[in-house]
């Protein structure tokens, strides 16, 4: 049995990973940090809670690191942790950069240290591209990023590099453009437009407050996107690959398929417009050309952007449901 070690298991992406690589047969362990109580629900949801065991550890904590992977054994190491939402970057630039920069370079040094034949994954981000050089963004593109979350990625991407052309580590990075699901917390922003969508929808709420409507990304389903990452660990050489759907959509998009798919045609009622919500910097457009993941991984998405937000909509829809009495539920799902 393959045993694989995941930081940032309880997140959407390590859910997910989680719930593939038990499909294949895999024992999975997940690092959780030192003295917290780690939120499982994301685990509860995919109904895996019970098949993965939990480790401590801490990115901030070389020793524990290592001890962590010298404890789990594992084959293929994937490092899913961050502090990954993008606007708290700029309010915490500098524990940014600790956990999601140099957290990457312990999980290495452990590798390193431990056992040098782990295959390391590196969860590397379309963030890096920021004030893209060209579109699409390919693996060559140049990276400017506009974020603190953004630099601390680029750190990450070329550390990974880095190791694997001085040590010999099997260290791969996956650029993965924005990715979302169900399991997406609510402060990213589709979550936070679904969520919002689906209780104005039960009358629970009223308006949805946003930023930049013409902001374009290319959004693609997390639960595809886990299955690329794995493929990049069973190749004969390590690599470095760009995971999206080839294709833009603006948030205005988003928040049109959001409300028809709740059945609400006149959606500018609802949103209002809020420039603090814009960012410092803004990353106007991005998206990536994956043309290398398909053709040297065999991968596709498969999950299209409506379908996608559809998806989301109605998690959400069922999620507030079940969060009202009885009668309340019976009255707001005949309407």
């Amino acid at each position: 049995m393959t045993r694989a070690l995941i930081t940032g298991i309880t997140g959407q992406d390590g859910a997910y990973l989680s719930r593939y690589l038990l499909g294949k047969g895999y024992d999975v362990v997940g690092l959780v940090r030192r003295n917290s109580t780690p939120n499982l629900d994301r685990l509860e949801q995919l109904g895996i809670v019970h098949d993965v065991k939990l480790v401590e550890g801490d990115l901030g904590d070389q020793l524990s690191i290592i001890n962590a992977v010298n404890d789990a054994a594992p084959a293929e190491f994937y490092n899913l942790a961050a502090q990954s939402f993008v606007p708290e970057s700029w309010k915490t630039p500098a524990q940014t950069g600790e956990c999601t920069g140099l957290g990457v370079t312990r999980c290495l040094e452990a590798v390193k240290v431990v056992d040098p034949t782990i295959r390391f994954y590196q969860a590397s981000s379309s963030e890096m591209y920021g004030k893209v050089a060209e579109v699409p963004q390919r693996e060559t593109t140049p990276f400017y990023p506009r974020s603190p979350y953004g630099v601390a990625k680029v750190y990450g991407y070329w550390i990974t590099v880095n190791y694997r052309e001085s040590y010999g580590i099997y260290a791969c990075n996956g650029i993965l453009f924005n990715h979302e699901s169900p399991l997406r917390g609510p402060e990213f922003l589709p979550r936070k437009v679904t969520s919002a969508v689906a209780r104005i929808a039960l009358g629970l709420q009223h308006e949805l407050r946003l930023g930049n409507l013409e902001a374009r990304r290319d959004w693609g389903f997390a639960g595809d996107y886990v299955e690329a990452m794995w493929l990049m660990l069973q190749q004969d050489k390590p690599d470095d690959y760009v995971v999206s759907t080839n294709e833009t959509h603006t948030v205005g998009e988003l928040v049109d398929i959001a409300f028809r798919r709740a059945g609400i045609g006149d959606w500018e009622k609802h949103v209002v417009i809020d420039p603090a919500l814009y960012r410092p910097a803004e990353v106007d457009l991005l998206k990536g050309d994956a043309t290398k993941a398909r053709t040297n991984l065999g991968w596709r998405p498969r999950v299209a952007f409506e379908e996608l937000i559809s998806m989301m909509v109605d998690a959400d829809l069922d999620r507030e449901l079940r969060k009202l009495p009885a009668s309340l539920t019976a009255i707001a799902a005949a309407a």
